[in-house]
């Protein structure tokens, strides 16, 4: 193995086992916190988190063993179900954080009517499309050998090894991605855009009176008046910050992979093996950065899995001191007997 290939297989390693204790964290917050599971959006983000929990434990491992020895992992039938799976839960993934998005924007920009518009029947609804929209394209890509191991990614993918299909995989790649990632990144951008508007126009209001009121009290004392602005600026520029990462972690991620698919179909251009398993671990990066953006970092969650570990630790201490304690009993019947 090269220092390059070293390098990637330790990436790879750190990406499975952040990834996997992120989403397991989530999926204990979700099966721990009542509030959270009434929440429409919970659903969701289960079904986030189940589509990258199943990448991380079954498709990154197989990229890692292709990255270490250079040739395909296990046999073709397994091979054909990774790839299967990797291009289902790569769709649903994407087509989650569009259901997300709108989930926002009706919240947002129709707050009184979010209750009607959004219920536990509507999002069961919007994933049973997600589902459908997702295992479609695998289904069409298994049943014309369109799957298989790729060396320029190290992975179980789309591939096609017959020169006289071309056109038609050309075709289909082009209809995937454009579905599957375009989709995705245009629902984003309108939905999220719509939410920083509203978000602006409501801290205008409030900047108006803050001003206002600023005003009206000419005693206030300088450092009171400072720390009402630094406040007015940060409001500012809080959904900026929230939406910039929601949209550019998804292009971030999936962009250079995306790009470098469409790309690998022109003979034209000549493409580094390196730079394809770099473009594939960053589409891998997408499933560590999710818990953060869309569940941990948020209040409720963060609540949440902080009385998780406080549970936990309390209990160990618990136990701890319950043998501690049972140890120096023994100790002093014994020194009885």
């Amino acid at each position: 193995m090269s220092i390059w290939e070293v390098i990637l297989a330790f990436v790879v390693v750190v990406l499975m086992l952040v990834a996997l204790l992120a989403n397991v964290l989530v999926l204990m917050c979700f099966l721990y916190s009542a509030d959270i599971r009434k929440q429409v959006p919970g659903l969701f983000i289960l079904n986030l988190t189940f589509c990258n929990l199943l990448m991380t434990v079954l498709n990154m491992p197989l990229t890692l063993a292709g990255i270490i020895y250079k040739s395909q992992p296990g046999g073709d039938q397994i091979c054909h179900i990774v790839g299967f799976l990797e291009t289902f839960l790569t769709t649903n993934s994407m087509l989650s954080m569009a259901a997300l998005s709108i989930d926002r924007w009706i919240a947002v920009v129709f707050p009184l009517s979010y209750h009607s518009k959004m219920r536990y029947r509507d999002a069961a609804l919007i994933l049973s499309y997600t589902w459908l929209h997702s295992v479609s394209f695998p289904i069409v890509a298994a049943s014309l050998s369109w799957v298989g191991f790729h060396h320029l990614y190290a992975s179980c993918t789309l591939y096609n090894k017959r020169p006289e299909d071309r056109t038609q995989f050309v075709i289909f790649t082009g209809v995937f991605h454009t579905l599957s990632f375009l989709l995705s990144l245009i629902v984003l951008c309108f939905t999220y855009l719509k939410v920083l508007k509203v978000a602006r126009f409501h801290c205008k209001r409030i900047d108006v009176i803050t001003m206002q009121t600023l005003v009206l009290l000419v005693d206030i004392h300088p450092s009171v008046r400072e720390r009402c602005l630094e406040e007015q600026k940060r409001r500012r520029q809080r959904a900026t910050k929230k939406i910039s990462t929601f949209i550019g972690t998804f292009i971030l991620c999936f962009a250079p992979y995306v790009i470098t698919r469409l790309v690998e179909l022109s003979s034209v251009v000549h493409i580094s093996s390196h730079w394809g398993i770099i473009s594939k671990c960053l589409a891998y990066s997408k499933v560590v950065s999710d818990p953060f953006v869309y569940s941990l970092l948020r209040h409720q969650y963060k609540k949440t899995w902080k009385d998780i570990i406080n549970k936990i630790l309390k209990r160990s201490s618990i136990n701890s001191s319950a043998l501690t304690s049972e140890s120096h009993n023994r100790n002093i019947l014994q020194l009885n007997e």
